[in-house]
């Protein structure tokens, strides 16, 4: 499937919002992937989770780990769906951890998987994170890469739909946008 036609299917299903929105790594846009509403649809998180697997053939996956709170619809399929355990990373403090009892075991090969990058800031974090736990970063499966291609976050790494969509820093932003009320649909400031 193309990227028009993974586009289609955020639009059909009400998860492209348009408007005045900080992402969660702080920039602002006038799109928003909200992929927890393409992801309600069981047809689609399983196609999704489907793509990212498929992508990951013949390389040991041992757990799949995924930053709350976005990654975790798409995480747990992945891991589901491998049959492998599933834990994601929450931030405490500001600062993303393990809690609930998670633990990474020494040498474990991990993919993280999560919903939508910009920067991949919180990828990023979920990365340092298993190593500090002792564990192997193997791959990196995304739904939506809407940097165009520009985050690289790890050499084994994979978008479901690569979009280039525009964001601007704080001190950027265009005055038609900044007369949009700004909305904050990420999970940044979920404590």
């Amino acid at each position: 499937m193309d990227n028009e036609k993974y586009l289609q299917i955020f639009k059909e299903t009400g998860a492209l919002l348009e408007g005045h929105f900080v992402l969660t790594s702080g920039r602002h846009s006038a799109t928003y992937f909200q992929c927890a509403k393409v992801l309600q649809y069981p047809k689609h998180l399983t196609h999704f989770a489907e793509t990212i697997i498929n992508y990951f053939k013949g390389i040991e996956i041992e757990a799949v780990i995924s930053p709350a709170v976005g990654g975790i619809v798409i995480g747990t399929e992945v891991g589901r769906q491998l049959g492998v355990k599933t834990i994601f990373a929450e931030r405490q403090k500001g600062k993303m951890t393990l809690r609930r009892g998670f633990s990474i075991i020494d040498g474990e090969k991990i993919i993280v998987v999560e919903d939508v990058v910009t920067t991949g800031g919180s990828v990023k974090e979920v990365m340092d994170l298993v190593k500090a736990h002792g564990g192997e970063v193997v791959g990196v499966g995304l739904v939506v890469d809407r940097s165009g291609g520009n985050v690289y976050l790890h050499k084994n790494q994979f978008a479901v739909t690569t979009q280039t969509t525009v964001s601007y820093a704080p001190d950027e932003i265009p005055v038609d946008l900044k007369q949009i009320p700004i909305e904050e649909p990420g999970s940044r400031s979920v404590k």
